[in-house]
Parts: C-alpha cells; structure tokens; sequence
C-alpha cells in the first residue's frame, strides 16, 4: 500500500548521477556473500525490479518501485520513531537523486553482498531466500538457532558484532558489511557506524501485533537481496498453512487458557490486540482478557487472575527458568491456586539451544504457522492427534 506521504514525495522528479566508483565492485571484506549480476548497460526505460513484493499484511513495511530503485519505508525504525526510508539502488544503476525528505535516505546498491544482522529473527528469512551466505555478522553468535547460519558461525565466516549486548562499532566498521540492519531499537554506535560509510537499516518487526505481519517482514530482506520471488512463494506458503489450522478451528468451542506468569508483583499477561493474544485466539483458545485490544503486555493483579482464570483448562508459559511445575512453585507460592491448568502446563522452551537462544523466538517469528499448529494441538488435541511439536514441551510435575 503507498503511504501518502512517502507518494508525495516520491513526486518529485529524480535527476540522475553516478553512484560511486563502481557499482559492481568493492574491497575484500564485502564480497563474502554471492556475487550479483549487476546492470553493465543501463537504460533509463527498463524496469530493472520484473519481481515485486506486495505488503499484504505488514502494517510497519512498505515497499515503493521504480525503474531502477526502490524506496523501503519503515514506520517506526525504533518504538516510538518517526518514519524512515530507505532508497535501495539496483547495482550499476546511477543513483537517483531525490528531492524533499527522500534527499537524504540513505542509498544501497542491492543486492547486497554482506549483511550484519542485529536479531535473530532475521537469519530464518535470510536463509530461506537462499541469502544465508549474506550474513557475516550476528549480534550474538551463542543464541543462533537457524542450521545454515550456525554452519557459517562454525566455519569462521560470521563474527559477533556485540560487547554484552552493546553493539561495538569498531567491530561493525572492521567488518565493513553492505549494511548493518538493526533490531528494531537504538543505539549510541549507529552514528558512528554512518559516519564510517556503512548504511543502517531498521527491521520493526517486532512492532507487528499480527502474527503473519510479522513474518511478512522476510520482503524487507528480499529487497536488500534481490529475491522477491523467493520471498513471495516463501510468504504465501507461511500464510496458506496458518490459515489452514485456524480455518480447521473455527466453529470450535474455545478451550479456556491460562497465560503469563507473575514479574516484579504482578501478573504479566499479554493483551487480546498483542502479537501472542491473536495466535491464541487463532488457535482455538480464549481467556478473561482476550477482549482488551491494548497492544503488548498487561499488568494485571495477582488476585484478579486467581479469581477469572484459575480454572483454565491450558496454562501457556515462555519462561527459560522453568523446567516443572515444582519450579513455578518454587517461585511464587501463589502459583498453586492454579492446580487445574498446572496439571496442563506447557512452556515454549522446547527448541532451546546450548547457548540459551530459543528458536521459538527465531524460527517462530518466520513461521507462525508452526507456532500456532503447536497452541492448536495444546488447545484442541482431539483435532490434532500424534502433533509432533516444535517449540512447546510439556511441563511434567517436578
């Protein structure tokens, strides 16, 4: 969908000039990913992007084409942020020289070669549009979850890029990426990283309050990739198989959940309008609050959630610390007011690695899909029997 604003200024009539030395070619430390077939014979008349994304359900991305460019908008760069745009330059094209807000856009020749990814959640994407040999950069390498990027962590060819979640500029710059994209927040080196001549790009994704909005997201990386196609087959595959499960419950008597824990004395719940709140309701499930379309996270007394939910039949948890119901015990005695839902206590720790990253929270966001057929099954097992679980395990008692 074009945003009026961005269409406003994009208005604006382009004068065309040089972009760089050479579009095709840089130093060493850029050419680790795959090569590109570069334009060696531009024509100002051909439209050099034939595959297009459509956002469908992203409500933080939009995407722009025009001949030789394209312009990536991202709402809220950081929570909170004013909108930011992106000009993405197809390599051995002139750059476009745009007017208005746009006339400082940051420009990138895509594809890309190199990329220095600042979450987790964006090395799924990545890896299923074939771009995985992009990456040579993580933010922790200990919390990599995705197989072809852990091979490359392996093999020496992707390099942490953070001091105790601090992003190191110096180490950023070293490693001379196309481009930094970042996760969604701020930091004090991104400044310095500009300066240095490499470009910074925000991925919201964690913004999105839509399950398949946020794993629509992969087309911000198809067009720093050049794999438009690849990420529409990918997307519509996501998309068909979510909502054949949810299409599957729909009719069904909702099964009452029980979901969150206590933090810092209260109960953290998320909202009916949250990310999570509509993977539940999607998955055949309901609880006291799911009709609080407050985006994110409630905070809720503890002594309201033992009198509206303590007969949930479900308890769905994501707490790494957790590994029985003798641990939330532990915890809190509080928790045995819920001795009924305990008894169907599930927590999404399943695909926890060894460095502690979960890739519930990796692959999970890329595949919604399988995130819901796992609450479906906990929710409705009669629907979904022998459901081999990915992200989900069962609490047993101690």
């Amino acid at each position: 969908m074009r945003s009026p604003r961005i269409g406003a200024l994009l208005a604006s009539i382009a004068v065309l000039i040089p972009l760089g030395a050479s579009a095709c070619s840089s130093p060493a430390p850029r050419s680790a990913g795959a090569a590109r077939d570069c334009i060696t014979d531009f024509d100002p008349s051909k439209d050099y992007f034939p595959e297009k994304s459509t956002i469908e359900d992203a409500t933080g991305l939009t995407i722009e084409y025009h001949r030789s460019y394209q312009v990536v908008t991202v709402a809220h760069p950081a929570q909170g942020a004013p909108p930011a745009s992106y000009v993405l330059v197809r390599c051995g094209a002139p750059a476009p020289e745009l007017t208005g807000e746009l006339a400082d856009a940051p420009q990138v020749e895509v594809p890309v070669r190199t990329v220095y990814a600042g979450s987790t959640t964006h090395l799924p994407g990545l890896a299923a549009l074939g771009a995985a040999d992009a990456v040579t950069g993580v933010a922790t390498t200990g919390f990599v979850s995705t197989p072809e990027i852990v091979e490359r962590i392996d093999a020496g060819k992707v390099q942490q890029f953070t001091d105790a979640g601090a992003v190191n500029a110096e180490k950023v710059i070293a490693g001379r990426p196309d481009v930094l994209v970042t996760d969604g927040s701020d930091s004090p080196a991104f400044g310095k990283i500009r300066d240095a001549g490499i470009p910074v790009l925000a991925d919201a994704d964690w913004l999105e309050e839509s399950p398949l909005g946020r794993a629509e997201w992969l087309k911000f990386f198809a067009a720093l990739t050049g794999t438009e196609k690849q990420a529409s087959s990918v997307y519509q595959n996501i998309k068909s198989q979510y909502r054949s499960v949810a299409d599957r419950l729909s009719g069904v008597p909702k099964t009452p959940v029980l979901l969150g824990s206590i933090a810092n004395g209260s109960w953290t719940m998320p909202s009916g309008g949250s990310y999570f709140g509509k993977l539940v309701a999607d998955a055949g499930a309901t609880y006291p609050w799911i009709d609080d379309r407050a985006a994110g996270s409630l905070q809720l007394s503890i002594e309201s959630v033992i009198a509206r939910a303590r007969d949930s039949a479900v308890w769905l948890l994501s707490d790494p610390t957790v590994n029985s119901v003798a641990d939330l015990d532990k915890q809190d005695p509080r928790y045995r007011a819920f001795a009924g839902p305990a008894k169907q206590a599930w927590n999404s720790t399943k695909a926890v690695n060894s460095g502690g990253g979960n890739d519930y929270w990796e692959t999970g966001v890329l595949r919604p899909d399988l995130v819901l057929a796992d609450i479906a099954a906990i929710a409705h097992p009669d629907l979904f029997p022998g459901h081999a679980f990915e992200f989900y395990l069962h609490l047993p008692q101690r």
